[in-house]
């Protein structure tokens, strides 16, 4: 042990010298909110409770019962049942999402080849039952309305869908000239 550890240990520096930032910070203003009443926005791409996107010029779910996004969630938390409608075509006759069990990773927004899922920016969902928090179509839809209602159609614009912009060569970058 030198002699600079043994002064360290004896005199307790790391301590006092907790002790000095613990007392410069003592009287300064604190940073906190207050949270019911003091709210802040989500981050621009914040993903939280689940919608189903309305078409906008029937009205209904956008979604055709694919199973994609079903199929591609890692928690196992989207259940999609079908039936055979009138014109032989698949028609949703439930969609279900157990928000308990999701990890909000986005991959069933990415993998619906419609648009039809989205997180949206809402964080405040806690609840004292289950069975609230097991959204289904009629909830899911209502998601859409009261969340995103008409700009949440430029949601797939600014965060999902791949640009033309993301597949040019940047202008910066060097070229190999031809010889």
């Amino acid at each position: 042990m030198t002699v600079q550890e043994l002064v360290k240990k004896v005199f307790f520096v790391e301590i006092l010298k907790g002790l000095a930032l613990t007392l410069s910070r003592l009287f300064t203003k604190p940073v906190t909110r207050r949270y019911p009443k003091e709210k802040r926005p989500a981050a621009l791409g914040f993903r939280g409770l689940h919608a189903l996107v309305r078409n906008p010029a029937t009205g209904e779910a956008k979604c055709v019962g694919c199973g994609l996004c079903a199929a591609i969630c890692p928690s196992r938390c989207i259940y999609i049942y079908t039936k055979e409608g009138p014109d032989h075509k698949k028609v949703v006759e439930r969609y279900e999402i157990e928000v308990l069990r999701c990890v909000y990773c986005a991959f069933c927004v990415e993998a619906c080849p419609f648009g039809a899922v989205v997180l949206t920016p809402h964080y405040e969902y806690s609840d004292y039952s289950r069975d609230n928090l097991y959204m289904t179509k009629e909830k899911l839809l209502q998601n859409w309305d009261k969340y995103m209602g008409e700009e949440g159609y430029n949601y797939f614009d600014k965060f999902w869908n791949p640009k033309a912009d993301h597949f040019r060569t940047p202008k910066e970058q060097p070229k190999w000239r031809k010889s």
